[in-house]
């Protein structure tokens, strides 16, 4: 749609829904989108902001196109809000992003009189562009409390979300030309399966095929730096298979309401959580696990979502355990359930760490970690879908991660 002229009346979501809006066929593209949707939740996840949204900006124009709304910001789709009152004419000036944490604090915006009349915190807005360069809007997020949203991590994600817009955009507007119907179906569906490759579940296949071709290379005869070499590639399939696992957990949770278990009244407990110790013992041989179970009576819970979590754990306590020391994996029922308990020596997890532990996104360290963040949530996750709890003890150099679960009737 070409720019409008300068007008004085503002437009709003009533003109969107009565198909007078002057960027209806805009509004109209984005809110059916099923990409942007899922890009939107999946920038709230990700950067734990209650606010995000998809806006045309023009000369003169500030127009929201889509949003999903927490915080009851109240911008809803056709809403416009005067250009000189956004952050978003300086992005659509300058080519580049407004972004802050707090706005308190920040020296750039701090006083900003654009964020003390909305009651901005924090922000980040990225300019959307068509692949033919031309400038779109921007893609925001917003929040009344400060975030972190300025991280390597969540600018680079936000980035690609706006490139993946933005090449949405091009495909939905040859809609308008029927004769490129099948180009376009074509497209779509390539940025759709573009956009589930970055949750992981395209990877699947690939990670598959890799571990067919190491399980074959396993069965011949090898050099000694050969089998170093081996044991080094299937632990980093294990450790892709998990990540995958993870973020499209984390994804459905959030999108599907939370994670779901099938409780089984004599779930194979004890079998679960052997498979899961000897596959961390296949991928690293160098490390001890030492496994304790002794469940004296029938466990009722979901036995495959209880294995990830262990795995996620193990995975945890490999990551952060002192080199050379053991793991202990032990096991146990009760009068009202089962109790199992992953223990490592290394570094004791600070207070403040341990409050905010079973966070998404979050990882105990910084420096030479690895991975989303996701593990430690998604195991936390889990204890909750079987009503239960994980708890975290840290003193002197030993922790104790402690999954309690109730016993629950089968579903």
């Amino acid at each position: 749609m070409n720019e409008q002229d300068t007008h004085s009346v503002l437009q709003d979501h009533a003109a969107f829904l009565a198909g007078t809006h002057d960027f209806q066929s805009d509004i109209e593209r984005l809110s059916a989108s099923d990409l942007v949707g899922t890009i939107l939740e999946t920038v709230m996840l990700a950067t734990n902001m209650r606010f995000a949204g998809v806006a045309r900006v023009t000369a003169d124009r500030w127009v929201a196109c889509r949003t999903v709304d927490e915080i009851r910001f109240g911008i809803a789709e056709g809403d416009e809000i005067a250009i000189e009152s956004t952050f978003c004419q300086s992005v659509r000036d300058t080519a580049e992003m407004v972004i802050f944490n707090d706005v308190a604090s920040d020296p750039d915006y701090q006083d900003h009189p654009i964020a003390a009349a909305f009651g901005i915190v924090s922000y980040a807005s990225v300019p959307i562009y068509r692949s033919d360069g031309s400038f779109f809007g921007t893609l925001c997020a917003i929040d009344t409390e400060p975030k972190d949203v300025k991280s390597p991590r969540a600018v680079a994600m936000l980035k690609m979300f706006a490139e993946l817009i933005g090449r949405s955009l091009e495909t939905e507007e040859r809609l308008e030309a029927q004769e490129l119907m099948v180009q376009h179906e074509r497209r779509l569906l390539q940025l759709q399966e573009e956009f589930v490759a970055i949750l992981g579940h395209d990877l699947r296949n690939p990670v598959a095929a890799l571990g067919a071709g190491v399980r074959q290379l396993d069965k011949e005869p090898l050099t000694g730096r050969g089998r170093d070499l081996l044991a080094l590639m299937l632990a980093s399939l294990r450790r892709m298979n998990e990540l995958i696992d993870n973020i499209m957990l984390h994804a459905k949770s959030r999108l599907g309401g939370g994670i779901s278990v099938s409780a089984k009244p004599d779930a194979s407990l004890t079998e679960a959580l052997t498979q899961v110790v000897d596959e961390i013992r296949l991928v690293a041989p160098d490390r001890e696990v030492v496994l304790d179970l002794d469940f004296t009576r029938p466990v009722s819970c979901d036995p495959a979502r209880i294995g990830q979590a262990i795995s996620n754990l193990l995975s945890n306590a490999m990551t952060y355990g002192a080199a050379g020391t053991a793991i202990r994996l032990t096991g146990r029922c009760h009068d009202k359930g089962a109790v199992i308990e992953v223990e490592n020596e290394g570094e004791t997890i600070p207070p403040e760490v341990r409050d905010v532990l079973f966070q998404p996104f979050r990882r105990g360290s910084e420096t030479g970690s690895a991975g989303l963040g996701l593990g430690l949530h998604i195991a936390s996750s889990i204890a909750q879908a079987h009503s239960g709890r994980l708890s975290v003890t840290s003193k002197g150099r030993t922790t104790i991660f402690r999954l309690e679960l109730p016993m629950l009737d089968e579903s």
